[in-house]
């Protein structure tokens, strides 16, 4: 018992940290919560550090602390400081500032549970934590839009986590058992494991915004303020992907698991960026090339269990997404929500348009940025797996999303006559600047020191 408690302090210290901003939040001291979020995420970030290379589990094998739980921590603790720092720039000085704070670290926290999963109960409960207070960041405007937003997410989350519940009895019918490891009993009876299978990918599908079941994401990304938009597109994501390489790896192959996800992936991937093109709200245009992201992820998970890359790339992939990611949005904090407002700011803001193109050119896969490295990896997976088909299709939608991406670099640098230029309005914050900066060079640095990085994993 105490021994599982020294493994899990990380997930400990963050839950310990959302009470005391709750407690901060009470006495009507957001400053102070603040200070004691980003101080309790960073200590459950250096904790987490002795415990790379573990691999053992808690609590009769209920959580899982591997490869995938450890470098998830080192990778959405780091992400969910990131964003703080843009939630505090944005609703700083709020009624309810304090409240958002303790949501955001609650849904990281239901994103490590889900990460470290080893038994389908805690699934449902990392699922329905995270919902929870993805709902509630939502809708924190209190506007038509949030509202409309946050009922739209929770009307499909109530649906899809039903089923997914309904779909585990399958597998406890199936196993007699709700751990995760036992899941190979279900060899002989491959319909069971399928049927079970589809449940889950229905449940955490949601969570990741993964076609057909990414509708909620455009409306809710639209409807929350940006920086809660940056933050779900995000840590639940990851999470969510991470819960289902974490199932997989029990899963007999007899249920065709693989070739699910693979066609999974090639709506999501192509449906994320022929919808990306038709958009003219940045915001928007960056929750549907999210989705079509959450796509490429699953060229990890089809390796799981075949290639020796599956987990390396699922975990660059998803620190390199992290960085590029966050750093788009925040960018898109500093400008506005329109394609309009990025026009001539490659001139006006030459150091903020190149920012913005490292991280546009990064998500699309260009050499020799982040975006590049985990995308070969994810590629070098799934030909291992197999699965050389769904490679060629990646690299088509690769080139694909160079059309969506320009869509906003090309307003960024269109010449224009001094009568047609306008003066951009930007907002200066220094969190938020701090915030791109530091997704600047993690962009950077996961592209030159990728061979060091995969030693580290």
């Amino acid at each position: 018992m105490v021994n599982d408690l020294v493994l899990m302090i990380p997930e400990i210290i963050v839950l310990l940290t959302a009470i005391a901003v709750l407690i901060a939040e009470m006495l009507r001291q957001p400053r102070i919560g603040f200070i004691a979020a980003i101080a309790g995420l960073s200590l459950a970030t250096v904790l987490t550090i002795p415990l790379l290379g573990e691999n053992t589990t808690a609590f009769s094998e209920t959580f899982r602390i591997d490869v995938l739980s450890v470098w998830a921590k080192l990778i959405l603790l780091p992400a969910t400081i990131l964003s703080l720092l843009l939630l505090r720039a944005e609703l700083g000085g709020s009624d309810r500032e304090g409240t958002a704070y303790v949501l955001i670290i609650m849904v990281t926290l239901a994103s490590l549970i889900m990460a470290g999963v080893g038994d389908t109960m805690l699934l449902v409960l990392g699922v329905l934590l995270s919902g929870l207070g993805s709902f509630a960041l939502v809708a924190y405007p209190r506007d038509d839009k949030a509202t409309e937003a946050a009922m739209k997410y929770f009307v499909f989350a109530s649906v899809t986590a039903g089923v997914m519940i309904f779909g585990l009895t399958y597998w406890f019918g199936g196993t007699g058992s709700t751990l995760l490891n036992e899941l190979g009993i279900l060899e002989k009876s491959p319909v069971l494991a399928a049927i079970g299978f589809i449940a889950v990918l229905i449940g955490l599908g949601y969570k990741a915004a993964l076609v057909p079941f990414h509708f909620w994401a455009p409306d809710a990304y639209e409807g929350a303020p940006i920086s809660v938009a940056a933050y779900l597109s995000v840590i639940p994501k990851i999470g969510a992907i991470f819960a289902l390489a974490q199932v997989v790896r029990e899963l007999p192959s007899e249920s065709g698991w693989q070739w699910i996800i693979a066609s999974i992936g090639v709506l999501t991937m192509t449906y994320g960026y022929l919808a990306a093109l038709r958009q003219h709200n940045v915001v928007r245009l960056l929750a549907y090339s999210s989705i079509a992201q959450a796509g490429y992820l699953l060229l990890a998970v089809i390796a799981v269990g075949v290639s020796p890359l599956a987990f390396d790339s699922l975990i660059v992939f998803s620190a390199a997404y992290v960085a590029m990611n966050l750093g788009a949005f925040a960018i898109v904090m500093r400008l506005g929500r329109t394609l309009c407002k990025f026009k001539n700011i490659g001139f006006q803001q030459p150091f903020v348009g190149i920012t913005m193109v490292v991280f546009l050119i990064s998500l699309a896969g260009i050499p020799p940025l982040a975006g590049f490295v985990g995308k070969f990896l994810l590629f070098g997976a799934a030909m291992d797996a197999g699965f050389i088909w769904l490679v060629v299709i990646a690299i088509i939608n690769s080139v694909l999303s160079l059309a969506v991406y320009l869509r906003i670099v090309v307003p960024m640098y269109q010449q224009e006559t001094d009568s047609q230029t306008e003066k951009v309005l930007t907002v200066e914050n220094a969190l938020v600047k701090s915030a791109w900066l530091v997704c600047l060079i993690f962009t950077v640095l996961i592209g030159l020191a990728a061979q060091s990085l995969l030693g580290y994993v």
